[in-house]
């Protein structure tokens, strides 16, 4: 059963807490355009975690120090005709400045605020509820 696992960054302080979201190259596969967690899918031999933080250093150059599971959510008819298993994390701490290293991925990436993020156009429909638990985490 494939695996992905996903990683909210989240910025406290200042007026409102801050969350990075990626806008998902119009030419992927899946979810093409829309505003996404950053993260991907779980190698052979790696645990949830080590995926996280792989994924979060190929994709932004941080290296994830301290984070939270928000989530497991289930998709079922994945493309290979297997249910796909999302993990959603809030990531509260990381070393380096996150950027955009693979732009074949993400056109973009952002600090929203939770408003800003939930009137974007978001790639899964239990995104806006998992972001409000997110900014939340100690």
């Amino acid at each position: 059963m494939p695996r992905v696992c996903v990683g909210a960054l989240v910025v406290t302080g200042g007026d409102e807490p801050r969350l990075l979201l990626g806008k998902r190259a119009a030419g992927r596969a899946y979810y093409p355009g829309v505003w996404d967690v950053p993260g991907g899918h779980r190698e052979p031999g790696e645990t949830d975690e080590q995926t996280l933080v792989r994924e979060l250093e190929e994709e932004l150059g941080v290296t994830p120090t301290a984070w939270w599971p928000l989530a497991e959510l289930r998709e079922e008819g994945a493309a290979d005709g297997d249910a796909l298993v999302l993990r959603v994390y809030a990531v509260t701490a990381w070393a380096g400045t996150p950027r955009n290293r693979l732009p074949d991925e993400h056109d973009a990436i952002g600090w929203f605020t939770l408003a800003e993020a939930r009137a974007l156009d978001l790639a899964h429909p239990a995104l806006p509820a998992l972001l409000r638990r997110a900014v939340a985490c100690p």
